[in-house]
């Protein structure tokens, strides 16, 4: 079972304590029979090292990611990671291929 905090409005009562899914919240302190509202903290899961990047779960990749996972505790960075700028052109023109220098047969 999960376990709620929560904390009155009114007296400033704070308390931790498990429900269901199913049952209702707490709406009544019980020490002032105040209003209680529900305290809500982050979650405890930090997910590190490779794995957790769309390319890193392909099946036959064969390889892991180069990008390095996020520091834990950066809640600014987003779980996809930034584009890499494509490499500059080369500036000497490629080979043509073996196929072109051979003339047409009639």
């Amino acid at each position: 079972m999960p376990t709620y905090s929560y904390a009155c409005t009114v007296c400033g009562h704070a308390f931790d304590i498990q429900q269901s899914f199913s049952e209702d919240s707490l709406t009544v302190c019980p020490e002032c029979d105040g209003r209680l509202r529900k305290v809500f903290s982050s979650v405890g899961v930090v997910f590190k090292g490779s794995g957790f990047y769309r390319n890193d779960a392909r099946a036959g990749s064969g390889k892991s990611s180069s990008i390095p996972a996020a520091p834990s505790g950066d809640s600014s960075s987003s779980s996809t990671p930034a584009a890499t700028p494509a490499p500059a052109a080369a500036s000497t023109p490629a080979p043509a291929p073996a196929a072109a220098a051979k003339p047409a047969a009639s």
